[in-house]
């Protein structure tokens, strides 16, 4: 049941992180506040397609 996925910064499209999910508990696109190494402070980050 748990899938993984890839996290995407959504100001610069960067994919930065790969995490794992449950997808029966979060169906949805996943959207976590991480870090981004290319604008050096926390953005938003969502669930990509692979």
């Amino acid at each position: 049941m748990r899938v993984t996925i890839t996290l995407a910064c959504t100001e610069c499209g960067d994919r930065n992180y790969m995490t794992t999910k449950n997808k029966k508990n979060n169906p949805g696109r996943l959207e976590l506040r991480k870090y981004c190494p290319s604008h050096k402070k926390v953005t938003l980050h969502r669930e990509t397609r692979s």
